[in-house]
């Protein structure tokens, strides 16, 4: 997952990775993937956005870490309807505000998306709009050294 540098300068003087993350949500976009989380999305296309029960609310993570890994809160449903189609190649952890656009500031992670061994697994990268996507499984990890 790639962090931008909003979210490392966030968490190096301002707050933890979960004040980072919570307040906000993911979208799942096709196309091609930005070379990195300050990229603008370019012409990747927003295929879905993944908020508390689909109704817009934003996301937020467990209240504490275990073993280096901080979870989604177990308390929230995080699922979102597909509204355009394609294939997913990325997502990006964001502000509801965030335009995409190329940015040292904004809070972001960035990951692949695939049916296996990807930053964020799913059943089918295919989207089609009237479908849902829910994210069950979300964790951001520190790993040691």
């Amino acid at each position: 997952m790639k962090r931008s540098t909003g979210f490392r300068d966030y968490v190096l003087a301002s707050g933890s990775v979960k004040q980072a993350l919570d307040g906000k949500v993911i979208t799942f976009y096709g196309g091609p993937v930005p070379a990195n989380a300050d990229a603008a999305l370019g012409s990747a296309v927003p295929l879905c956005t993944i908020t508390v029960d689909g109704a817009g609310g934003t996301l937020n993570m467990a209240a504490a870490p275990a073993g280096g890994q901080l979870p989604k809160s177990s308390s929230q449903v995080w699922r979102g309807d597909i509204t355009t189609a394609g294939t997913a190649t990325f997502f990006r952890h964001h502000a509801l505000g965030d335009d995409g656009s190329l940015s040292t500031a904004a809070v972001r992670l960035q990951g692949t998306v695939g049916l296996v061994g990807a930053d964020i697994e799913v059943s089918d990268v295919i989207f089609t709009p009237g479908d849902e996507r829910k994210i069950n499984y979300y964790v951001v990890a520190i790993t040691e050294g």
